[in-house]
């Protein structure tokens, strides 16, 4: 399998064993001494320190900080961190968590206050000034998309909200997409990080915005995610799937700079409210969701199942969703995963807060997320 060369929305380096190009590519540039930001589990994997044996003529140090949903005290200590070593780069690698700090560890070593008042709705939101630090993202799982986007979500660590720094000074300068990354992921991580990578491109497509470039790219990610999640979960060490899932990731995340919708509101509220995995929530969440918003837009569920391939159109769209969450083992209702009853008026406040589904197809107030998070309890 050859490596590809892509540059939307940023230079892409595609393909199995593209993470051997990242020391030529740093060495080029006259970098030397890369901060690599990554969490705590994947720092004591032999996937880093297989990686890291690539990474020949450079001074690298590891901030292993980061755990769980990010948050701004991990983006903090890994900007000490980088001040510490003197880097003169950082190099993202894990999952989304571990890739949205590190998209805003450069913003906290080079810039004055706390990264929370470089959040977009901050009161008093601070503007990135200066020049940031030389950037580049190795993703080692398929569904945040986080690589390729010019957002960072962190929480806030006493409040557990999650704020969005937002600005393309944050876009890596170079992702080294590279499918054999992924292939140690367990099945139950492939399938819930799968279900947000689909999650994305289906809620992008559904969105009102105008955005036909957008339209396309995630109604492909969409076909491409349906064809191969289900074989990337059953035979982990199908390159084919893994590859296909990782370009279905970054496509679901090039497409949703459309906007996404209600799902993510209530995925985002169940992460603040119940510390619940951004991709699971998704999955818990999504055949709801879509349903109440079926009735607004059938002409694109109809769109959405001829890519997918399903029988019967997209009446059938909902179902068929249902039984691919059964196929990857995403089972249960939100009551399975720990959510209890008495949360739902504060995962209803974080919801209608979220500004997710101010695109979504049919207008959520307050009450229609009390019901849409009743019928998936």
């Amino acid at each position: 399998m050859s490596i590809t060369g892509i540059s939307f929305p940023t230079a892409i380096r595609f393909g199995a064993g593209a993470r051997k190009e990242v020391a030529k590519h740093l060495l080029d540039r006259g970098l030397k001494r890369p901060l690599i930001v990554t969490d705590k589990a994947l720092a004591a994997l032999p996937v880093l320190k297989e990686f890291q044996s690539h990474l020949q003529g450079l001074d690298v140090a590891v901030f292993g900080g980061v755990f769980g949903n990010p948050t701004a005290s991990q983006a903090m200590a890994g900007a000490e961190a980088f001040r510490q070593h003197k880097a003169d780069c950082v190099i993202g690698f894990g999952g989304g968590a571990a890739l949205d700090v590190a998209k805003v560890v450069g913003i906290a070593a080079t810039h004055a206050g706390h990264i929370i008042e470089y959040a977009w709705d901050h009161p008093k939101v601070r503007a990135i000034e200066k020049d940031l630090p030389y950037f580049v993202a190795l993703p080692t799982t398929a569904g945040t998309g986080s690589e390729v986007g010019r957002s960072s979500v962190i929480s806030e660590d006493d409040t557990h909200l999650k704020r969005i720094v937002f600005s393309p000074k944050i876009l890596a300068k170079c992702v080294f997409a590279d499918p054999e990354l992924t292939l140690a992921l367990p099945p139950h991580v492939t399938a819930a990080t799968g279900m947000d990578a689909l999650t994305h491109n289906i809620e992008s497509y559904l969105s009102p915005a105008y955005h036909p470039l957008c339209d396309g790219i995630a109604l492909e990610g969409t076909r491409i995610a349906a064809r191969s999640l289900e074989t990337a979960v059953k035979e982990p060490g199908n390159i084919a799937a893994r590859s296909d899932m990782l370009m279905a990731s970054m496509m679901g995340a090039i497409a949703f700079q459309k906007d996404l919708g209600a799902v993510h509101s209530c995925a985002h509220a169940l992460g603040a409210v119940c510390d619940l995995h951004h991709g699971l929530a998704n999955a818990l969440m999504i055949d709801t969701v879509l349903a109440w918003n079926q009735e607004s837009v059938p002409e694109k569920f109809e769109e959405l199942a001829h890519v997918c391939r399903v029988s019967g159109g997209g009446a059938q769209f909902i179902p068929w969703l249902r039984a691919l969450k059964a196929r990857v083992g995403i089972t249960g209702k939100l009551g399975a995963h720990g959510v209890k009853r008495e949360q739902l008026p504060r995962l209803v406040e974080i919801a209608v807060a979220d500004i997710c589904h101010q695109t979504n197809p049919r207008p959520v107030q307050a009450a229609d997320f009390q019901r849409l998070f009743e019928a998936a309890l």
